[in-house]
């Protein structure tokens, strides 16, 4: 990319990485900083001339109805093969950056990277992305625009709504497969 020379993802690693991402997200992502569940990666997003924002995948949601739909695996399915799928939890570019198409680009630099980091830190592979956009604050623009898939939106009730009373904001759901045969890898049979 002409724009911004040396456009990298750099693994987040030490103390020193941590804290800034940590940080970066805390004051600019509208979600804040809170510990990514699970296994997880994250990275800084740089260019020659310094960090342009963050970007963290962490464990998968356990249910979410339309993905698991679009996937075609049952309860036992999921639960075995789940630690394959990774959750898109932060991406934030900073407020101050426009640079048009910055985004999908992250998002394309992260599907041909993620898999071989991941499986190099824990041992397994993931074959399939997922992510949750905010409806009433974000139209998935980068995510379409880097060929993530929209499969459905969230009931809006969250992961911890046993009683069925949560009233949270509705997302749009999106995957991004990594592998051809995820579906396979993931336990579906045809």
């Amino acid at each position: 990319m002409k724009d911004l020379p040396g456009l990298v993802l750099d693994r987040v690693q030490g103390q020193q990485d941590s804290a800034l991402w940590n940080g970066l997200v805390d004051r600019y992502h509208y979600l804040g900083y809170t510990p990514l569940p699970g296994a997880q990666m994250r990275y800084l997003i740089r260019w020659e001339g310094g960090v342009l924002g963050a970007l963290g995948f962490g464990a998968a949601a356990w249910k979410v109805a339309a993905r698991d739909q679009w996937i075609g695996w049952n309860a036992a399915v999921r639960e075995a093969h789940l630690p394959r799928v990774l959750n898109n939890a932060r991406f934030l570019i900073l407020p101050w950056v426009e640079v048009r198409n910055l985004a999908s680009r992250v998002l394309s630099l992260a599907s041909r990277r993620l898999g071989k980091d991941f499986e190099t830190r824990y041992g397994i592979q993931p074959v399939l992305l997922e992510t949750f956009v905010e409806q009433q604050r974000f139209r998935g623009t980068c995510y379409r625009a880097a060929n993530w898939i929209r499969v459905g939106e969230t009931t809006g009730r969250g992961k911890c709504d046993r009683d069925h009373r949560a009233k949270l904001p509705v997302k749009d759901v999106y995957l991004y497969p990594l592998q051809p045969d995820f579906r396979h890898i993931l336990g579906v049979r045809p």
